[in-house]
């Protein structure tokens, strides 16, 4: 599909669907360049108007804000949000239509995500936070001198049913986007085909990671895309050295939910900016996001417990952008490491390989399972390394000691997966 077509054909579609969408990406790209205390400013005047609406038409709200002795009257300063008591996934499930506010069911979208919990939520998206989305990511496209509407790859999960395939590829077409099917030689010489040809591509990391391995060992010459975009979980550093060489550029992190919008985009010069106009973003003393998503008017998220552990900053980043930056993202907490004696979160195993990747230069591609306390599975793509062995030992006994009998396996090739990575899973 010829430029011009495929943007008239995007425009039209979303004068319809977002009819807000270009008004705010203009609003986002004025704000751009705000300083800090402009930008923290805005975000206090459109958090005390969400706030104010969610008491008012929001059951939920209303009475959660007066059990905590929340008088939006008196929101001050964003530090103020903290006598909230934060909200869960299982309570945007319980009480759903509490939360609800009423809004015009015309004027919003079904959205609907289990996310990496399991969870299933459906929820009302009133026009402007789903405008909100795309009119950020546009922007965040910008910096990588891409449009939405431009030729495209998509790493994806689809469904194998007939009816859903072909609507799924009338879509595709529409979008001016294409997607791998099957991971077969002849599929990804095809799919390699049509990336001479793109801007971008997205999807799951790890599918990108399989893909980037693939085009190497085919020999095929690296195809120089302006963007490689990852999303949905964690990027490896096992991955970087294989996306650069395949695609000529880093896998780089967008980073939201369904329920809480998007959140964060990396920038060129590498730093996770984070979309202050429309999100406030908190940390609690042990370490767990909370989102605060500034559109969200027809079902509020307030203080919304993601359930990822990250660190945030005001560092400089060398790109002149002022927003706050996510500087690390830890991934989910909650499942759990049994020890003969003792229990460590999950997440351990990400400082660990973290660590290597820091420290030794070692970047490696792994899964941890367990099936019996005190035992656990690690598994490493690649081939037998008597050093790697030694190295991930060493580094496991820190945080383990000897309560936890580690087996290091290797594994030619994961095999690939078109749903999220887990890379800790237990049957205990």
């Amino acid at each position: 599909m010829n430029s011009s077509l495929a943007k008239a054909l995007f425009e039209s579609g979303a004068r319809l669907r977002n009819p807000s969408l270009f008004r705010q990406y203009e609003s986002f790209k004025d704000t751009e360049w705000w300083n800090l205390p402009a930008l923290e400013q805005l975000q206090l005047e459109r958090t005390r108007k969400l706030l104010k609406y969610a008491a008012e038409s929001s059951p939920f709200f209303k009475r959660r804000f007066k059990a905590s002795g929340f008088d939006v009257e008196k929101l001050s300063s964003l530090s103020d949000l903290k006598v909230i008591e934060p909200v869960s996934k299982s309570d945007l499930i319980q009480f759903n239509s509490e939360i609800h506010t009423g809004m015009e069911r015309a004027k919003c979208r079904l959205a609907e995500t289990s996310g990496t919990s399991g969870e299933a939520l459906a929820f009302l998206r009133n026009e402007e936070w789903d405008s909100a989305n795309r009119a950020l990511m546009m922007r965040s496209y910008d910096w990588y001198g891409v449009k939405p509407w431009d030729p495209n790859g998509y790493l994806w999960g689809y469904n194998t049913r007939y009816l859903d395939s072909k609507k799924t590829q009338l879509l595709d077409k529409l979008q001016n986007r294409f997607r791998i099917f099957r991971y077969s030689e002849e599929e990804i010489r095809s799919f390699a085909k049509k990336l001479n040809g793109a801007s971008f591509i997205s999807g799951y990391s790890s599918m990108i990671y399989e893909v980037a391995k693939a085009l190497i060992e085919l020999d095929l010459e690296p195809l120089p895309l302006r963007m490689v975009k990852g999303t949905s979980e964690m990027i490896l550093d096992a991955y970087q050295p294989s996306a650069e060489q395949a695609f000529g550029g880093r896998i780089i992190s967008e980073y939201g939910a369904a329920e809480s919008g998007l959140i964060a985009f990396e920038c060129p010069r590498g730093s996770m900016h984070v979309n202050v106009e429309n999100v406030v973003l908190e940390v609690d003393e042990n370490g767990d996001l909370l989102v605060t998503n500034l559109s969200s008017f027809s079902f509020p998220i307030i203080r919304y417990r993601l359930g990822d552990c990250v660190s945030l900053s005001h560092s400089e980043c060398g790109c002149g952008r002022k927003h706050m930056v996510i500087k690390d993202i830890a991934g989910r907490r909650g499942a759990t490491v049994f020890g003969h004696s003792q229990t460590y979160p999950a997440l351990t195993f990400y400082y660990v390989f973290k660590n290597l990747a820091l420290k030794k230069d070692i970047l490696l591609n792994y899964k941890a399972s367990q099936s019996e306390q005190g035992c656990v599975d690690i598994y490493i793509e690649g081939e037998s390394n008597r050093r790697h062995i030694e190295d991930v030992k060493s580094e496991l006994y820190k945080y383990f000691g000897k309560d936890i009998v580690f087996n290091i396996k290797f594994l030619r090739q994961f095999s690939v997966e078109t749903k999220k990575t887990q890379y800790f899973e237990t049957t205990i």
